[in-house]
């Protein structure tokens, strides 16, 4: 079984790598490390439990990581994600379904044009092909995990804002892996999954 200890404080980009405009927070690109994680694998995952415990009472209140990726399987992926206060998710549409808890803060949720307020304890369910924004309006970073299914995100991601992940997603530097978008009877025929359970 792996057991993973979300952290309390997660270490912030330092103040040279951050320019401040008064529209928004912009990142120079020299100061994009576009940031993996080699401890997460890249491959398909190993057949054995994954367990995040206290995800909805222990998460940190304040985290300095905008996305970081928890898990990913063959046909979904965990990622913990950050909204700074003020800040947002960007408006955008996925082609894989989405499903957010929310474990911190305040928000607005904009799914197809209707709006709703979102607060920790919250579920949230985007459908693949949905239009959708979440935008902090707390005085607390809006916490929340979220469970893409098939996986959006590289295994390893790991994004310091919201900028270090908007470039990384328009270089390609961010992409779900092959693996990770196959059919469940190719998955089957090539042994990654059988219903004996035995590997």
């Amino acid at each position: 079984m792996l057991k993973f200890a979300i952290p309390r404080t997660i270490p912030r980009l330092s103040a040279k790598a951050i320019t401040s405009t008064p529209a928004r927070r912009t990142i120079s690109r020299s100061a994009i490390h576009y940031a993996k994680d080699p401890k997460m694998s890249s491959g398909p995952p190993k057949h054995e439990m994954v367990y995040f415990p206290n995800m909805t009472a222990a998460l940190p209140s304040e985290s300095g990581e905008f996305r970081r990726v928890l898990w990913t399987g063959l046909y979904s992926q965990v990622v913990l994600m950050t909204v700074p206060v003020g800040g947002d998710i960007g408006d955008e549409v996925h082609t894989v379904d989405q499903a957010l808890t929310f474990t911190s803060g305040t928000g607005k949720a904009t799914i197809n044009g209707k709006d709703q307020d979102v607060k920790a304890g919250d579920l949230m369910v985007v459908p693949a092909g949905t239009q959708h924004q979440f935008v902090n309006t707390g005085p607390t970073p809006l916490i929340l995990y979220t469970i893409y299914s098939p996986a959006e995100h590289n295994p390893q991601t790991v994004h310091q804002t919201k900028e270090e992940g908007d470039e990384e997603e328009e270089n390609g530097k961010d992409e779900a892996p092959d693996w990770s978008r196959k059919p469940k009877a190719e998955n089957e025929k090539a042994g990654l999954v059988n219903t004996s359970g035995k590997y």
